[in-house]
């Protein structure tokens, strides 16, 4: 069970606990997608324990790399990337740009898979959510899961590629 956007989130948590101690749900977990909330996450995750932290993050939109990530490991937070994609604009800007030459030692075939395995290379991240409709695109998200994951020389790599 989540939060979404912290919204009344002290008054929710202790009805989100007891249903968890009665084994109603197993997890409880916060979301937000603004940037201007992350302070307030942050301190939500130091303030009390949850289990997990769906939150906006892609290889165009990294803010929560400075501190909510490391904050989520250090405190054995789960992390859900929501928007991978950057909400499609990151694969439109990308669609003439050639793979980098190592995108195959990874088996990565295409910009979604390599945005994909970027983001669950991450020490922190748990999972990537990429939102679909269509068949094709759920196979080839899919198939981002197979192969090697990033070293932090790729990961670098991608990141300056981006700009």
């Amino acid at each position: 069970m989540q939060i979404h956007n912290l919204l009344d989130w002290k008054t929710h948590l202790p009805t989100l606990r007891q249903w968890k101690e009665e084994g109603r749900i197993r997890y409880i977990g916060l979301t937000h997608y603004t940037p201007s909330a992350y302070a307030e996450v942050e301190a939500a995750l130091k303030a009390e324990a949850f289990d997990f932290l769906q939150i906006n993050y892609a290889l165009d939109d990294r803010a929560v790399e400075a501190r909510l990530l490391p904050l989520c490991r250090e405190r054995g937070v789960a992390v859900l990337c929501n928007r991978p994609f950057g909400g499609g604009g990151l694969l439109g800007r990308l669609r003439n740009t050639p793979l980098p030459g190592w995108a195959g030692e990874v088996q990565a075939r295409s910009w979604a898979q390599l945005a994909l395995k970027f983001l669950i290379s991450h020490p922190a991240v748990t999972c990537a959510i990429p939102g679909t409709g269509n068949p094709k695109y759920m196979k080839e998200n899919a198939e981002a899961a197979r192969g090697p994951l990033l070293t932090d020389a790729q990961r670098q790599q991608l990141i300056a590629l981006i700009g």
